[in-house]
């Protein structure tokens, strides 16, 4: 480029449209012929990169703090004054490119994409993404002012958590019970947005002339390798074959504790009862950090160099606070070619597979950071839960003092075990997520009712996770879907998890018989960002990518397995 964009988006951070504009005039004006298309490709990716990390930390500064008013300013700024301009022109770009007829080395699969998202492309659409992004930012402010006040202190809904692993049953339906009483407070608020949530997405969909939200979603996440007939299936076959099996984990619990029937103080989604005191791997945030370290380095070499530099450079932010966003999450900042880690931490097992699960994508995104487009960067989800699962499995085997981990005597097995079981427990609680948002966008008018959302939720949830006892419960039950972030937020982004945890457990299985060869594959595969098709990066990862009824019996079948190993030790 003629003109010099800013080195760092600390100084690209305040410049205004007027000044950017320029820039991608400059490229829209220059002449792409077969000598030139790298260096134009790197000139866009440059100014992509800096506005895509404007937009990344803009995020981080209003999850961070939700009650920061002037970050949440800027943030709605951005989304008003510079985004729908930058989507426009870049769709200029993607445009031009397409029409020189030409493919870079490397570049099949982003030209690919460019080619959906051009279709895709109305400019109708610009001020409905950026609207649907500010409603992302009312949740968050919904979810970040939940406190209660706990034994004469003020926490947050969260940090309840700890006290739900209490060995004592009635302290834990107390604290349970508050908390969710906490979130039925804020039931007609989440309501109202969510209405806003399914008018504008209905509106996009609409304009880009799909008859549902459903297809023009599946073109938006860029979904070639599978369709929503797929997702029906493997439905089904969770149904079949790990409803079964989960219910008898939920059968196995309710026998330790005594029970005719698991009551939900019994258990969440994340911690499963048993006749012993909670996990309580680490004191603070510091620790975990420097107990993750020493696993990291131990795995592999250079992932502990690479969470080092996160540490170094103040790229963690892992505490539970008031007006914290919910949820954890790993942002990359492209220009520095950096991951961003952002967790909720309050001093649980959880905690530790969040973390590992979250360095998982940070290690993916620095292994990646060496491809020469962003466009190339551009990983579907379907893998990217991939590289953070496989770290949560990788890191088992290093959990236990003697090797530098968290916990002391068979507390190692013990987080193993709970780890391993979850597993299985998370494909029917996936299902749920995904058959529901599958039943909203396919029924759009019957869902701007939020009374038959709670229907559909409490009759899937009684469906595909039979045995625990919501009696006398019924509003807390019917508005799970509530409290699910991914819902609201992220529509359609779950069934990912599930299909990512078949392509995890397979390279797990992988580096029991070899480890060095599992790893290698692993990085292999992390390198080729979104270079390459899904199946691609599973083969080259060492496993397939098949989200069907053989793969998932055959994976449920080696959990099994080795749960009745740890069971045995």
């Amino acid at each position: 480029m003629e003109s010099s964009l800013p080195n760092t988006s600390d100084e690209f951070m305040d410049w205004t449209w007027e000044q950017m504009e320029p820039f991608y005039e400059e490229l829209k004006n220059s002449q792409i012929t077969e000598g030139k298309v790298a260096e134009w490709l790197h000139d866009w990716t440059q100014l992509g990169n800096l506005i895509e990390e404007t937009y990344a930390r803009l995020i981080v500064a209003t999850t961070i703090n939700t009650a920061d008013k002037a970050a949440e300013e800027r943030y709605c700024s951005f989304l008003d004054t510079i985004y729908p301009p930058a989507e426009a022109a870049d769709q200029v770009l993607k445009e031009k490119l397409l029409a020189s007829g030409l493919e870079p080395e490397g570049f099949k699969i982003p030209l690919r994409n460019m080619r959906a998202e051009a279709d895709l492309f109305r400019e109708a659409n610009l001020l409905l993404l950026s609207k649907e992004q500010k409603l992302c930012t009312e949740y968050d402010k919904i979810i970040g002012d939940q406190t209660v006040e706990w034994e004469g202190e003020e926490i947050t809904v969260e940090q309840l958590r700890p006290v739900c692993q209490s060995p004592n049953r009635k302290r834990r339906e107390r604290a349970w019970r508050l908390g969710s009483q906490r979130w039925l407070q804020d039931r007609q608020k989440i309501n109202d947005l969510w209405l806003k949530f399914i008018s504008v997405r209905r509106k996009m969909a609409k304009n880009a002339g799909f008859p549902n939200y459903t297809p023009f979603r599946w073109t938006q996440l860029l979904r070639f390798d599978y369709k929503p007939e797929d997702c029906k299936r493997f439905q089904k076959a969770i149904e079949d074959i790990a409803v079964p099996a989960a219910t008898r984990v939920y059968q196995k619990y309710a026998r330790q504790l005594g029970v005719s029937a698991l009551r939900p103080w019994d258990l969440d989604l994340n911690i499963y009862p048993i006749r012993l005191p909670a996990l309580h791997p680490f004191k603070d945030v510091s620790e975990l950090e420097s107990i993750g370290a020493a696993i990291f380095k131990q795995v592999d070499p250079d992932l502990g160099k690479c969470f080092e530099i996160m540490r170094t450079e103040g790229l963690l932010d892992l505490d539970n606070r008031k007006n914290k966003a919910p949820g954890g999450y790993t942002i990359d900042f492209p220009q520095r070619r950096r991951p961003f880690i952002f967790m909720n931490t309050v001093g649980l097992h959880d905690d530790v597979q969040t973390l590992h699960h979250e360095t998982g994508h940070a290690y993916h995104s620095f292994k990646s950071a060496g491809l020469p487009y962003r466009q190339q960067r551009q990983v579907g989800m379907e893998f990217a839960e991939v590289a953070s699962m496989t770290m949560e499995l990788l890191t088992l085997p290093y959990l236990s003092k003697a090797k530098g981990g968290y916990y002391s005597g068979q507390d190692a097995g013990r987080a193993s075990l709970e780890h391993i079981e979850n597993m299985i427990l998370f494909w029917p609680y996936m299902a749920v997520v995904d058959v529901f948002q599958h039943w909203v966008y396919e029924n759009a008018d019957a869902a701007l009712d939020p009374a038959n959302c709670d229907a559909c939720w409490k009759e899937l949830w009684d469906r595909f996770i039979p045995g625990v006892n919501w009696s006398g419960l019924e509003d807390e039950a019917a508005t799970g879907w509530h409290r699910k972030m991914h819902i609201h937020q992220l529509p359609f982004y779950y069934v990912e998890y599930g299909i990512a945890q078949l392509g995890a457990v397979q390279i797990w299985r992988n580096s029991l018989q070899d480890l060095d060869l599992a790893l290698t594959s692993y990085r292999k595969a992390l390198s080729l960002g979104g270079s390459v098709p899904l199946p691609e990066l599973y083969a080259t990862a060492g496993v397939k990518f098949a989200p069907d009824v053989e793969t998932l019996s055959q994976t449920v079948y080696f959990i099994q397995n080795q749960i009745a190993g740890l069971e045995a030790e």
